[in-house]
């Protein structure tokens, strides 16, 4: 028996019938775009996060790039961001013509308010702090330096649905929050699809209309350049359904992390858990030394691990010309080179994260 990294066939076929009749329903009314289930999923996610708005749109990124253009993000100015994301959290910012600026991160994985001043310059706009491995970040203290420095917070919640931070939901604690829907997430769909969450009128109707080649609602005019970012009707219709079904995924993740936080604490380095939170465990890291030694050992007992990333992006190829080098944010840098990613999805059992832990404890005697 082999313990899975992740088990998409799995998620996928626990619902598959509820899934098919969710888009066999919007086969039979044909509105593939702007159907009535993008506004529901808009609606239910809007709640869910405790916001005014919810705008569907095509994937994560385009939410991150669409937020900063409404926000004027263009060439010359700076966006603070960590190293140690995903590459879109930077990747979006090079899109709007801004330039991605790094701020290390703290035993969390997450940005570090600390040193936040010290990152920010004159051509500072806005900072996107990352929600990573759906561990809230700290935004309270993240938005007390914006506000003094007069900068807009996105929330990257990408890997966050559902996470909390002293009890409200992560998407409506800053200007605007991100979300991705690829079918890894939480609440995943089949396919690619993204939410922006926000309680700015004039910022979700900008939003609203950049998503949509430009154009105002009724579609009689181009107010202003637009793309095409909208959120698919199909993935739309199949987030509703997995809406129905998250918060038991969740629960399911947060066991599964408890049994490795018991057992596991005094064995690897484990990132800290702050109480008033409700981290959600898109993934599941710890930290070792030995990783890569670890990775082999878990293979050859079946337990599949990976490491969410192995190079920080100020160091891949594409952010050469940003000019930053090896040691230029060492408790990232460290943090990559020692982390792995345990198996935690909603179709382990506590026997499977066991073994696991059986496995990591063999390796360290």
């Amino acid at each position: 028996m082999r313990v899975s990294l992740v088990d998409l066939p799995a998620r996928f076929a626990s619902i598959r019938d509820e899934i098919l009749q969710a888009v066999a329903r919007v086969v039979d009314h044909g509105q593939f775009i702007f159907g009535p289930e993008v506004e529901a999923l808009e609606s239910a996610w809007a709640k869910r996060c405790d916001v005014r708005h919810a705008i569907g749109v095509a994937d994560g990124t385009a939410a991150l790039t669409l937020v900063q253009l409404a926000l004027g993000a263009q060439s010359g100015d700076e966006i603070l961001t960590p190293p140690n994301s995903f590459i879109a959290s930077a990747s979006s910012v090079a899109l709007c013509g801004a330039t991605p600026r790094f701020v290390d991160v703290g035993d969390d994985f997450n940005i570090d308010p600390d040193r936040l001043d010290d990152a920010i310059t004159p051509r500072t706009r806005g900072i996107i702090a990352v929600h990573l491995t759906g561990r809230p970040a700290a935004i309270d203290d993240i938005r007390r330096v914006a506000e003094r420095r007069g900068l807009w917070v996105i929330e990257d919640a990408a890997q966050a649905f559902g996470a909390r931070s002293r009890g409200r939901p992560v998407g409506g604690l800053a200007t605007a929050g991100c979300f991705s829907l690829h079918p890894l997430k939480t609440a995943g769909v089949c396919g690619d699809a993204g939410m922006v969450t926000t309680n700015d009128d004039a910022l979700a109707e900008r939003i609203r209309r950049l998503r949509n080649h430009g154009f105002d609602r009724r579609q009689e005019d181009c107010a202003e350049w637009g793309r095409n970012a909208r959120l698919d009707t199909i993935q739309a219709a199949i987030g509703l359904v997995m809406l129905d079904h998250v918060d038991h995924w969740i629960d399911r993740r947060r066991a599964s992390a408890a049994i490795y936080r018991h057992r596991l604490s005094n064995v690897v380095a484990i990132p800290p858990d702050d109480p008033r939170n409700r981290c959600v465990h898109q993934t599941f890291p710890i930290e070792s030394d030995r990783r890569d030694e670890l990775i082999d050992h878990l293979a050859d007992r079946g337990i599949a691990a990976a490491v969410h990333y192995r190079t920080p992006i100020h160091l891949l190829k594409a952010a050469r010309d940003l000019g930053y080098a090896p040691g230029a944010f060492p408790r990232a840098e460290g943090q990559a080179n020692r982390m792995l990613s345990l198996p935690i999805h909603e179709g382990l059992v506590d026997e499977d994260i066991h073994r696991v832990c059986d496995g990591i404890e063999a390796f360290f005697r």
